[in-house]
């Protein structure tokens, strides 16, 4: 018997349509990557993974198929495969045959049509957020009133190029595993790691560090415990882009033109014993603390300083402590100043402990109507209502009992009143061998231009 002829098996048959048309989805796909209409982080899975993958799946069942044939053939050689004769010039076959192509290609059209729209529902954050990723409540609750609400998840949580897809992928099969076993860590650890490269593969889609610019004024604005919740607002000049009046930028960081360079001795980046610094000349400068042993340099693993070094909770923050987000709720008019003693209340409450998000609204509602009740119920009730609904509001984005997600349960690198954030280096105590030390001066990186207490 022909070679050829192995190939009537039922299997191989069925490899060779396989790989007929894992190929054509595969040009295809090919095609539309090519021309830009597949922006997907995910779909990269598709076109240069798993159809590829049913190709090479078919073209191995042909030869499986023809070996299943001839073992048969030897054991049974009058056990030829005869398959019937199609005779197209019978109406009704060319009928059956037609509406069977017609299935086939309406099958093949829901199949792609399908496998577009789970490329489109994965890379959403209602995904993220709220099907795959249920341990991600917090995160996904933060990041609907952050500054990226636009920002789908993965367009920050996946760099570009294979290495990234696998490493986005294995983290995800880890997470898949800690929700089925109920072993999800609660909170989820502080900083989930991003992309190596973020700034230039992810941030610098739409900021830019090295871009021109001078001095910014910030005002912060803070509110007594006493009556008339009185404003002290402090204005900072901050030295942030190239052309600052200082000398010196912020952002100076994160310019491509030099290189910093740390290693962390936690997991958080909240311990920072070494710093290698690389000027736009080439020349390179150690600072070290007393904890930055060989050993510790040795082992570690430097990582470049960019943007999500200090803006690390951008993304989806979750407030340092109930004081600043009383303070933050209150000048944003969410919290009425005109309810006496509205802070000193706001912040009692939201520092209390509930044994669910549930429970705490309703004991901020309840305790926010007893305290004025016992104050004669003076108050505009409106204005009342309202700074209720605001603070729950805060509540309910920085709060979480359900996973042990709570103020300062993510440390925020901006600043540095909560945490250590600026001072992990600039505390006057890296050192290099010269003698010079990076700067702890509070003035090195802004100036306090004024502050003044205020009243209604």
């Amino acid at each position: 018997m022909l070679k050829s002829g192995l190939a009537r098996h039922p299997v191989a048959i069925a490899g060779a349509l396989i790989a007929t048309v894992a190929a054509g989805v595969f040009g295809a796909l090919l095609i539309a990557g090519l021309a830009g209409w597949l922006n997907n982080p995910y779909a990269g899975l598709v076109v240069f993974v798993v159809v590829p993958a049913l190709f090479v799946i078919g073209l191995l069942l042909i030869p499986l198929g023809m070996w299943l044939n001839a073992r048969q053939l030897r054991r049974h050689p009058d056990a030829a495969l005869d398959w019937p004769v199609l005779d197209f010039r019978v109406p009704k076959l060319r009928r059956n045959v037609l509406l069977i192509a017609g299935l086939t290609a309406v099958n093949l059209m829901i199949l792609l049509l399908a496998g577009y729209g789970s490329l489109h529902w994965m890379e959403s954050p209602q995904f993220c957020g709220q099907v795959c990723h249920t341990p991600m409540q917090p995160q996904f609750t933060a990041w609907q009133a952050a500054v990226h609400q636009r920002i789908a998840c993965v367009d920050c949580h996946i760099g570009e190029g294979a290495h990234a897809l696998v490493r986005a992928k294995l983290a995800g099969v880890r997470q898949l595993v800690h929700v089925a076993t109920n072993n999800v860590p609660k909170p989820i650890p502080p900083g989930a790691e991003m992309p190596a490269g973020a700034q230039a593969e992810t941030c610098a889609r739409c900021h830019r560090p090295e871009r021109t610019g001078g001095d910014v004024i910030r005002v912060f604005r803070t509110y007594a415990d006493d009556e008339a919740n009185t404003e002290t607002p402090t204005f900072l000049q901050l030295y942030l882009g190239a052309l600052s009046r200082s000398g010196r930028a912020i952002h100076r960081h994160a310019d491509p033109a030099m290189k910093v360079e740390y290693i962390a001795a936690d997991e958080g980046h909240q311990k920072i014993p070494y710093v290698r610094f690389t000027n736009a000349q080439g020349q390179v400068k150690e600072y070290k603390t007393a904890e930055a042993t060989d050993a510790l340099i040795a082992g570690g693993h430097p990582r470049r300083m960019d943007c999500i070094e200090c803006h690390n909770t951008v993304g989806h923050p979750i407030a340092e402590t109930p004081d600043l987000a009383v303070d933050r709720a209150i000048g944003a008019q969410h919290v009425s100043r005109d309810l006496p003693f509205a802070r000193r209340e706001a912040v009692k409450l939201l520092t209390a402990t509930y044994p669910t998000q549930e429970a705490g609204l309703a004991a901020i509602e309840q305790g926010l109507k007893a305290f004025y009740a016992s104050h004669g119920g003076n108050v505009d009730q409106q204005k009342l209502a309202s700074s209720i609904a605001g603070l729950q509001d805060v509540y309910r984005r920085n709060v979480f009992p359900s996973m042990k997600v709570t103020w300062g349960s993510y440390p925020d690198n901006r600043g540095h009143h909560t945490s250590n954030g600026c001072f992990r280096c600039h505390d006057d105590s890296h050192t290099a061998a010269d003698g010079s030390t990076i700067s702890g001066d509070c003035e090195y990186c802004h100036k306090e231009v004024t502050s003044a207490a205020t009243a209604n």
